[in-house]
């Protein structure tokens, strides 16, 4: 059984909170240690988002418990008519993650019978210690650059093998179940490699690093790009001449892929190769029509990977 960081840092921080509450002769304080656990988060920013928002809930929940609870009396039944009223306002300001435990903390007010500023600076000393030592938990994060560079050189490998694949199976139908399966595989790691960009840009308090969050990104909208012309692989039968340059685009992308290709040398290429499919003899018939047709749409998506990574270097520049 292996223990993860996130683990450690909410037993530490629970353990911290309940310390000081009893410390600090609050009552309840076991409720320090719960808010504690409850407001660890994955990321920095997601952890003071979650502390900001369960302090506001609490002021709302303290507002409409004392309306409830002055009216109906310290009672079940004004309890339930306080979460009548709290749950939609909090649904309502997007404050859903506060529901329970402030829900929780109102209970005490009904425990003590009493709205005395004591008990309620003993309620947002509890909530302040929890998210508090949540907080400083998270003030350490793994940095996982390296990380995500090294998943980056995955990526462009396996865009490498499902290009090479590409070039292959051309006019040669059976090809495709295995560019497809490359293709899916390549999809599946690129959303996962996303997730943890998304964290790693999280992790910043101010100027966000979201440069391996938009590379994944632009990674895979080309992967959509090339499940279309996947499609379109085992449809293509032409004579080998009009898919020998096609074939050589292929394979000349696939030996120079890489995060530093800006795509406009592969371009100029792009527009070669219409320009001989222009000048090419008319087709004789319908099926060598449609044939040609099928092939004209694969280069026509083959710009579109181009052009999406070549916008995304230019996007670089600035």
């Amino acid at each position: 059984m292996k223990i993860g960081l996130r683990t450690i840092k909410t037993v530490i921080a629970a353990s911290l909170a309940m310390f000081f509450a009893q410390l600090l002769n609050l009552l309840y304080a076991p409720a320090a240690g719960i808010i504690a656990v409850l407001s660890v988060g994955n990321t920095k920013k997601a952890t003071l988002l979650t502390a900001f928002y369960r302090v506001i809930s609490l002021i709302i929940a303290t507002i409409i418990s004392f309306v409830c609870f002055n009216l109906l009396g310290f009672n079940p039944f004004a309890f339930g008519v306080f979460l009548l009223l709290f749950i939609p306002v909090s649904v309502y300001f997007n404050l859903e993650d506060g529901i329970v435990v402030n829900s929780v903390l109102v209970t005490h007010y009904l425990s003590e019978n009493s709205f005395a500023w004591q008990i309620i600076t003993n309620e947002f000393l509890l909530m302040s210690l929890g998210v508090g030592l949540a907080l400083l938990a998270n003030l350490y994060m793994p940095d996982i650059g390296k990380t995500l560079k090294e998943e980056q050189v995955i990526v462009e490998v396996m865009f490498k093998k499902l290009l090479g694949q590409l070039a292959n199976g051309l006019n040669l139908p059976s090809a495709a179940k295995k560019a497809w399966e490359t293709c899916g595989q390549l999809g599946d790691y690129l959303a996962q490699a996303q997730i943890k960009a998304n964290r790693h840009q999280q992790n910043y308090w101010f100027q966000e690093d979201s440069s391996f969050a938009t590379y994944f990104t632009m990674r895979r909208g080309q992967v959509l790009i090339l499940r279309d012309m996947i499609r379109l692989l085992d449809q293509i039968e032409v004579e080998e001449e009009y898919v020998a340059d096609m074939r050589y685009l292929l394979q000349t992308t696939a030996k120079t892929f890489g995060y530093d290709n800006d795509g406009r040398e592969l371009l100029q290429l792009i527009a070669a190769i219409s320009r001989n499919y222009e000048a090419s003899p008319l087709p004789k018939n319908r099926l060598e029509f449609e044939n040609r047709a099928r092939l004209f749409q694969f280069l026509q998506l083959f710009t579109s990977f181009i052009e999406t990574k070549a916008e995304f270097s230019r996007s670089l520049e600035h």
